[in-house]
């Protein structure tokens, strides 16, 4: 039976300026930088609390597709459409300080929602994340 997520999958623009960004803008760690079957790199980074998880960034394009695919697939990550997740944090004020200080831009600031406090960011390809600062769920109000 499936045990656990441990991979999953991030489109990004460009390696190199990825792995910038996740690793000295967020902090994450590199988990892998190697290419495969001398075809395409396989980078993937992880935050150090989480040490079971890569993040695969990936840029679009052989050998997964073909020329058209990967030119609609950059167009799409560049308009900075995709919603790639969620990242939990301790403070997500303190954490939203830290990332703003360090160059990260926000497309909301810390604001309370019903699951706690919630800022929103993009990556240096486009893609928009929440960080969550999350409060324990109530079940007796699960719609509250």
């Amino acid at each position: 039976m499936i045990k656990r997520l441990s991979h999953a999958g991030i489109y990004v623009l460009d390696y190199d300026s990825a792995r910038e960004f996740y690793t000295e803008k967020l902090g994450f760690q590199v988990r892998a930088d190697m290419k495969m079957d001398g075809r395409f790199r396989w980078l993937t980074v992880g935050p150090a609390d989480q040490p079971g998880l890569e993040i695969i960034l990936m840029e679009p394009g052989p050998p997964q597709h073909d020329a058209e695919t990967e030119k609609q697939l950059r167009e799409i990550i560049a308009k900075g459409v995709l919603g790639m997740g969620a990242w939990d944090t301790d403070d997500c004020r303190e954490t939203f300080r830290t990332l703003s200080a360090r160059g990260v831009t926000f497309l909301q600031e810390p604001a309370e929602r019903p699951y706690g406090i919630e800022a929103v960011f993009r990556d240096d390809s486009g893609n928009w994340f929440s960080l969550t600062e999350r409060q324990e769920f109530d079940e007796s109000k699960p719609w509250s």
